[in-house]
């Protein structure tokens, strides 16, 4: 009797996943049919300046938005943003809750076996971040701080691999819980990309500073998996803005730095769907 129960709920249980996978997958538009549609759902940052954040006037702005925006004119549709915590960004295109992810996609290898990238559009330093009267020359000098990252992030595998090994790292839910933790005293540094010194300096001014520069990495527009038409249309999307400039002069406009030179390739992420 309880073997059959078991077997019976184990079915359910199959059954319910099998749907929830059937239902996700069928809710996967192609480009054709966003064309038709009318309207592309874009998974965005919300409280992540420059990059994606919501402006005073309740907008979605940043230069993410900025280059959505301009994908969506080249279709032919409307944007509808959806922004996404760091942690939900390759869920939420997955399942299909959003088209594409415009959304400070650092290139890694681990996420390309979830998604599929385009050519890389931007480029993003990830440094230490501590009070200006803390001594901090290399990664040892960390040894049994506490660090504060946004958890699923670029800077939180930078920062593991760095010092994981030697400091305590904590793992906050997005970037600005990251940088409020380390005005409020929780942690004695923080891992974050080029724009925390802005941040960090607007809430406590002449306080913090970059200490140590981890690594460079380049963004990428996620699409799903074996999604030909879509990543070809961004990839063609990206070439044309880098020709034209419109490119340069988004990055111009939010990071007031020249347009970065991007790889050609980078080991086991691929650009293109074979």
């Amino acid at each position: 009797m309880h073997n059959n129960r078991r077997n019976f709920l184990g079915l359910a249980l199959a059954t319910v996943a099998f749907a929830t996978v059937g239902a996700a997958a069928a809710s996967a538009a192609t480009v054709e049919e966003i064309k038709a549609k009318g309207t592309l759902v874009v998974g965005i940052q919300g409280d992540n300046a420059p990059w994606g954040f919501v402006n005073t006037s309740g907008v979605q702005d940043g230069f993410d938005a900025d280059i959505a925006n301009l994908f969506a004119k080249e279709l032919g549709v409307k944007v509808q943003f959806q922004p996404l915590a760091v942690a939900n960004r390759i869920p939420a295109l997955t399942t299909g809750k959003v088209d594409i992810l415009f959304a400070t996609m650092a290139m890694t290898e681990e996420r390309a076996k979830s998604i599929q990238y385009s050519k890389p559009y931007a480029a993003n330093t990830i440094s230490l971040y501590a009070a200006k009267s803390d001594t901090v020359a290399k990664p040892e000098d960390v040894a049994g701080w506490e660090i504060g990252v946004p958890k699923s992030s670029s800077q939180d595998k930078a920062v593991t691999d760095a010092v994981g090994s030697t400091a305590t790292v904590r793992r906050f839910d997005d970037d600005a819980a990251t940088i409020q933790a380390l005005i409020s005293g929780q942690v004695k540094a923080v891992g974050g990309n080029q724009f925390y010194g802005q941040r960090l300096d607007a809430a406590s001014a002449g306080t913090y500073e970059r200490k140590i520069n981890f690594l460079t990495t380049y963004n990428g527009v996620g699409t799903r998996l074996g999604e030909k038409d879509w990543n070809e249309a961004v990839n063609a999307f990206i070439d044309k803005i880098k020709a034209n400039g419109e490119l340069a002069a988004i990055t111009k406009k939010w990071m007031a730095i020249d347009l970065p030179q991007f790889p050609q390739s980078i080991p086991n992420i691929p650009f293109t769907v074979n």
